[in-house]
């Protein structure tokens, strides 16, 4: 009978989950950002500092007015910090949502305010300490004339790198790198993609990226589609497997590119070497690693490196009609790109996140729901409960492990999106740590943001 109960306490002691905490109010439509705008979060001498969008007030268009916002968190005590304003010009644009980092000497960075513009780029007055309790911040010059879709990652040789896109939908994707902690940035001499280069006109690309471990690579996977500028009805927009129009909501494809940040040179999946910048039809004809065949997303897949650091990638993708759709486990194996569904989506524009842990085992954090997710602003880009499904076999096949927010009464009828991991300076993901926000009301910028902190061994991946 002893020996029963120590079984079964070990049992429960390992499927225990802690539940995630609510930090901060005020939050309007993408109050934590989707996988194209990363990272809001670093973890920097043992505290986590995060920043959002916050402080949102209504106004007529239903959109709200947010500030960029800074919290701090401290694991021993699971305590918050209070909430303190990045700047003090409040923006309806959900684009403006702050990004952070910490270069080599330990001082931290944000950067807000991004959306065709140079946005406002900050740096602590002095490097973070442990003790360090109030920042103060002097502004650093412009990284370039304008950014949409920033993400900085640590690289080779203690550099910063950010990638983002020069301008709106249909301009260049590029990057720059800095060796003297955001000082000054230099980057390629030619931009890496520009689809509508060459005539195509208004063709656009979605595009998120992840280096190698060793920061000499970056890799690049995006999506395709038409944004043009002329009506609706335009026949441009005609999905001939759906058999209707889909406006440039539906996002096609996917392409992928791998970056030298020594060298600059930019290779397909095979190892070519390719010319810069990609346009469409080069592009389809040496970097397309999927022809979804008309199915569309809205937002472009995560990407998380296997044991071998190749990059694979969880995608969400129409099914029968537009309004149905599922995830995919997209890698290659033996020189084929092979894709495995998941589970059900209930909307083209769920952002979720893919980790796999020490002991190999994949976990997707994925956005779920019954029927289409339509409605109010906030669901304009889904929404609905975090589910994490597992593979013990390499993505071949998966099961439901958990709802992460499941049991939590104050919640019910909640819905979240924009999950993501927290990490370290180096880029490194701490264990037992995601961010994602959520919101109740369809129209109103009450949304809060959450995070969750399980101890290590809690059946937490890294």
């Amino acid at each position: 009978m002893l020996l029963l109960c120590l079984i079964f306490c070990v049992f429960v002691s390992q499927t225990t989950y802690a539940a995630p905490m609510a930090f901060a109010h005020g939050g309007k439509f993408k109050m934590l950002y989707d996988c194209r705008q990363r990272p809001q979060s670093v973890f920097l001498k043992d505290k986590l500092y995060i920043v959002y969008n916050g402080d949102a007030k209504p106004t007529r268009n239903g959109k709200g007015r947010a500030y960029p916002m800074l919290i701090t968190y401290d694991p021993q005590d699971r305590s918050f910090s209070k909430p303190v304003r990045l700047g003090q010009k409040s923006s309806s644009d959900h684009h403006y949502s702050p990004i952070i980092w910490a270069d080599e000497n330990d001082s931290l960075h944000v950067l807000f305010g991004c959306h065709k513009t140079p946005g406002t780029h900050l740096i602590s007055k002095h490097p973070v300490q442990k003790k360090t309790s109030n920042i103060t911040w002097k502004k650093m010059p412009q990284i370039a004339p304008k950014l949409s879709y920033p993400t900085v990652y640590r690289i080779h040789g203690d550099k910063e790198m950010i990638y983002y896109r020069t301008d709106g939908h249909t301009s260049s994707w590029t990057y720059r790198i800095t060796e003297d902690n955001g000082k000054t940035w230099t980057g390629p001499q030619k931009d890496v993609t520009d689809l509508d280069s060459k005539g195509k006109l208004d063709w656009s690309s979605y595009q998120t990226k992840l280096p190698s471990k060793d920061g000499k690579h970056l890799h690049v996977v995006y999506t395709d589609y038409d944004d043009n500028k002329n009506s609706p009805n335009d026949q441009r927009f005609y999905n001939p497997r759906y058999d209707q129009l889909a406006s440039n909501e539906w996002k096609y494809n996917l392409s992928y590119v791998k970056i030298d940040l020594e060298t600059h040179v930019v290779r397909n999946a095979a190892g070519n070497i390719l010319k810069t910048p990609i346009d469409l039809e080069y592009s389809k004809a040496n970097c397309q690693i999927w022809d979804t065949k008309w199915r569309g997303a809205g937002i472009p897949p995560v990407i998380s490196l296997d044991e071998n650091g190749r990059p694979t990638f969880l995608h969400v993708l129409s099914e029968d009609n537009l309004k149905s759709h599922r995830y995919y486990y997209v890698r290659r194996e033996k020189g084929k790109w092979l894709q495995t569904p998941i589970c059900h989506s209930n909307h083209q524009w769920n952002s979720s996140y893919l980790a796999r842990d020490k002991k190999g085992i994949l976990h997707a954090y994925v956005i779920v729901g019954k029927g289409y997710l339509e409605g109010g602003y906030m669901n304009q880009h889904g929404g609905g409960h975090i589910e994490e499904w597992i593979s013990n076999d390499k993505g071949n096949s998966w099961k439901k492990s958990r709802d992460l927010m499941g049991g939590q009464k104050e919640f019910v009828g909640w819905r979240y999106n924009n999950i993501q991991p927290v990490v370290r300076p180096d880029g490194s993901i701490v264990e037992g740590m995601l961010l994602f926000y959520g919101w109740k009301d369809e129209d109103a910028p009450e949304a809060r943001a959450f995070l969750l902190h399980e101890e290590i061994g809690q059946s937490s991946p890294n």
